[in-house]
């Protein structure tokens, strides 16, 4: 095997200095699979002070006999390298740390404590293998099974369950029957892991290219009604004449597309979650069934789970508007462009093409034979059409410092609602968007009274915010679904 220049140099400092060095945990399970290493870890014998004495450059700030070593390399995955005395853990109380550390003389001990066999093999620098429990067998035979008992190891750090799952989906592989029963059996163990953990091991599996298995395997494992019931509430729950699958199945065909399309993570997440508001909305049963608002009530049930599991404010934003405005209206002929500029005002430009990815995953789920039939490539040229067009009173050719010049009023309510009454004016006539045009405007305000504007303003408002006026006749209906 060729290592980096880096990994090279320190395994030899280590030699020189009378130590072992080896290799180790998944850089090598990639190399062995053929794949290029994200990083690399290094297992020595030398305690942490001896490993800091000969690395200057280097930090060890943990109670596990870890030190982080500068190697000076532009390269990413060998910019910073760990080195791990080898070690023995035990008395995990939190199903995450080890109340203790023992340090051990080889490189077996250290293996032993390691989660998956694939993940439990060392490489010399001349290319001696140390694969004590068989993890290039079941790297041939592409299975995930744990070093020694499953149960053990999940009770170490009950993460392990869901990490068993995401290198079934991004390697490939299955995972072993034994391991997989322990699963089942300790799912419960997941309660004790801090959500933030749960999250990140979460979206990893659902950037896998098998996204929607891996949430289909955390289902059959017990494990996602322990940090997502909300998504099993549509499981056996049957939709209407516009769906073949039921609400479950219909999401998990529409994460399928997504990952298949290699769309971003926000994409992925909405995906799932965009219909997780049916079963608490629906009326009716078979062909009639409806599901009035569960586009709005799906995107509280997806702010809750997600400040939950504590994703990132700007990712919380993201995700939970695609979920809310998934459902727009788009038949041809009927969507004008005034309608398109109030759901780009709702939306942002920036969000645009996320919510149509959102809206093809959502088709490929209901059982329709094409993501971007003509109408939703129709919609596309409309946005394109109507991007430049204002859908914001910063985008007037007019300030709120000419209208209080022109009102002859200070800074106040009234500036905002005589701008909000323009952009009204400008959302339906984008043509009107010019200086002189809206400085005459502002003009035939002057003999209103204040009253009178901010009831304009109101209905202005109202005017801006109805998004799809055709959305509501057909909610009358009672046939608008998905």
């Amino acid at each position: 095997m060729e290592f980096p220049k880096e990994i090279e140099n320190i395994i030899r400092k280590l030699e020189g200095c009378g130590f072992e060095g080896y290799v180790v945990g998944g850089c090598v399970r990639d190399i062995l699979m053929g794949k290029e290493p994200k990083d690399f870890d290094i297992a020595t014998n030398a305690r942490p002070e001896e490993v800091s004495k000969i690395f200057k450059k280097s930090f060890c700030d943990n109670n596990f006999g870890t030190v982080t070593v500068f190697t000076g390399s532009r390269e990413e995955k060998t910019k910073e390298v760990q080195i791990t005395t080898y070690r023995t853990e035990e008395n995990y109380k939190d199903q995450r740390h080890p109340e203790s550390v023992t340090f051990v003389g080889n490189i077996k001990e250290d293996l032993q404590r390691r989660d998956f066999t694939i993940n439990a093999v060392a490489v010399s620098l001349d290319g001696e293998i140390n694969d004590p429990f068989g993890g290039q067998k079941d790297l041939e035979k592409k299975i995930i099974r744990t070093v020694g008992n499953p149960k053990e190891r999940f009770c170490e750090d009950a993460l392990r369950m869901m990490r068993a799952v995401r290198f079934s989906c991004s390697l490939n592989f299955s995972v072993e029957e034994k391991t997989e029963k322990a699963i089942e059996e300790n799912a419960h163990l997941l309660e004790n892991i801090s959500s933030e953990r749960i999250r990140d091991e979460f979206v990893k599996i659902i950037m896998t290219p098998r996204a929607a298995e891996g949430v289909e395997s955390l289902r059959k494992l017990n494990l996602l009604e322990r940090f997502l019931p909300e998504i099993l509430e549509g499981y056996k729950v049957p939709q209407n004449k516009h769906h073949i699958y039921d609400c479950y199945e219909h999401s998990i065909y529409s994460l399928k597309y997504a990952a298949k399309k290699n769309f971003g993570m926000h994409v992925r997440m909405a995906a799932l979650l965009h219909d997780v508001g049916k079963p608490r909305v629906k009326e009716g049963e078979g062909e009639v069934a409806t599901f009035h608002n569960h586009e709005i009530v799906g995107a509280k049930i997806t702010r809750s789970i997600l400040k939950r599991l504590n994703f990132k404010k700007e990712d919380r934003e993201k995700i939970i508007l695609l979920v809310r405005y998934h459902l727009f209206y788009y038949n041809v002929g009927e969507v004008s462009e005034s309608s398109v500029r109030r759901l780009l005002r709702k939306v942002g430009k920036e969000n645009m093409n996320e919510l149509l990815e959102v809206r093809m995953a959502d088709r490929i789920g209901s059982g329709v034979p094409k993501a971007e039939p003509y109408r939703l490539r129709h919609m596309r040229y409309l946005i394109e059409k109507v991007s430049q067009d204002a859908i914001s009173s910063s985008m007037l050719k007019i300030s709120g410092n000419e209208v209080m010049e022109i009102l002859g009023v200070p800074p106040g309510p009234v500036v905002g609602d005589v701008l909000n009454i323009l952009l009204s004016g400008v959302i339906n006539n984008p043509e009107e968007n010019e200086s002189n045009i809206l400085r005459k405007q502002v003009e035939e305000m002057k003999s209103k009274k204040e009253e009178e504007i901010k009831e304009m303003a109101k209905r202005a408002k109202t005017e801006i915010s109805q998004t799809e006026t055709k959305r509501d006749e057909m909610t009358k209906k009672r046939y608008w679904v998905s």
